[in-house]
């Protein structure tokens, strides 16, 4: 953990095959990490909400890209008798410079499965979806020298509110289809292979009966 942290670094996020998202596998494609983020309209209060998530879920046929059925149309090459339900699972971290308390931000964790269901998932029975949510807005000393502080808190949370759902849903959305639109072919043990997503099939098919 401490070497994680300490090669932490600003700038773009990895994304696809990498760290714990190397052996995942989404829509029956080669998963991974994906992210994306969302600023939340002025008069709404301009926060920023981001989204990583590590796609380890969903059956071929499910995947939809920008509204289109496009598991319909497009299968892994070779693809394994697929079970009845959805049995993999997905890691979601969401981070917001919102001032958010724990209750609000469990508010905005209970949205992510909106952004998980347009991009196919049925949060199937056996699937395990975690989602934490965390805010940078107050920095909370661990051992504080007075007794009490001031802190920031949203005075008006109906606004506020409404700025920040869409803006989970859609960047928890996002996120998962860069896991993988950055995913890349990956043969591991025993030769078992997940193929990468065919990106350009899938944005032609997209292009053809979006409107």
């Amino acid at each position: 953990m401490w070497a994680a942290i300490e090669a932490a670094g600003s700038g773009p996020v990895v994304e696809g095959a990498v760290g714990a998202g190397t052996g995942t596998t989404c829509f029956g494609w080669k998963g991974g990490i994906g992210t994306a983020s969302r600023v939340v309209p002025a008069d709404k209060g301009g926060f920023t909400v981001g989204a990583l998530v590590q796609s380890n879920f969903g059956l071929p046929r499910h995947l939809i890209v920008c509204g289109v059925p496009v598991g319909r149309h497009i299968q892994p090459p070779d693809s394994p008798i697929q079970p009845p339900q959805d049995r993999g699972s997905i890691m979601i971290v969401l981070a917001t410079d919102a001032p958010l308390g724990a209750r609000q931000l469990r508010r905005l964790c209970v949205r992510v499965a909106a952004g998980l269901a347009r991009t196919g998932s049925q949060l199937g029975h056996p699937s395990g979806d975690f989602v934490i949510a965390f805010s940078t807005a107050e920095r909370i000393e661990h051992a504080p020298t007075t007794i009490t502080r001031t802190q920031t808190v949203l005075a008006n949370e109906p606004r506020a509110m409404s700025g920040l759902f869409p803006a989970v849903i859609e960047s928890v959305e996002e996120a998962i289809l860069n896991s993988l639109c950055r995913g890349e072919t990956m043969v591991g043990r025993d030769g078992n292979t997940r193929q990468a997503l065919p990106v350009k099939e899938v944005v032609s098919l997209v292009r053809q009966v979006s409107f």
